[in-house]
């Protein structure tokens, strides 16, 4: 009989395989058999993470496994502070780690601490570890970077209330980078 949170690990591990990590224990690792490398219970300076991801051997990211029914946002605090701790041995894509995930089997939120203003949200899976590459590949440029710099609306052969949408549009997504849940 599998406990809870051992049965929320479990899926998460086929969620992991389904997005084309591979996946191994800690001290059981194998590098080389992908670009995305997950390793379980993997030991950080503040105590072992239940996931560290790996892309192209760097340390990315971190996923933080409850057992379903516990709240994500209840642990993010936990995911901050492996993201954070020192690492022996290998190279980080930064001192900080940019990804960030809390999962139960059911839900999966995610953070990419790089953002004007980090905040976690709700995705439909773990990203894959070429998204992650090219995100890096992107550096801090990140999708919420971007929106905050919008190019400059050209109004011609554009009516005055395209004109007010757009502008309407473009201000709601810099205040969509703000603050939330």
């Amino acid at each position: 009989m599998l406990t809870p949170e051992q049965k929320a690990r479990q899926i998460i591990d086929e969620q992991l395989q389904a997005a084309g990590w591979h996946i191994f224990d800690s001290g059981k690792q194998n590098f080389s058999a992908g670009m995305g490398v997950a390793i379980r219970e993997f030991q950080t300076s503040t105590g072992p993470a239940d996931y560290a991801l790996f892309v192209d051997r760097k340390l990315v990211g971190i996923i933080e496994a409850k057992p379903e029914g516990t709240s994500r946002t209840a642990v993010a605090e936990q995911t901050v502070r492996y993201l954070t701790s020192t690492t022996k041995f290998l190279q980080r894509a930064a001192d900080q780690l940019p990804f960030g995930y809390e999962a139960n089997g059911d839900e999966v939120r995610f953070c990419d601490w790089r953002d004007p203003l980090p905040r976690s949200r709700n995705v439909f899976s773990f990203h894959r570890p070429e998204t992650l590459r090219t995100w890096l590949a992107d550096g801090d440029f990140t999708l919420r970077h971007r929106l905050q710099s919008l190019p400059v609306l050209t109004t011609a052969g554009l009516r005055d209330c395209q004109v007010e949408a757009i502008r309407n549009l473009e201000e709601s997504f810099k205040h969509a980078t703000g603050p939330g849940p």
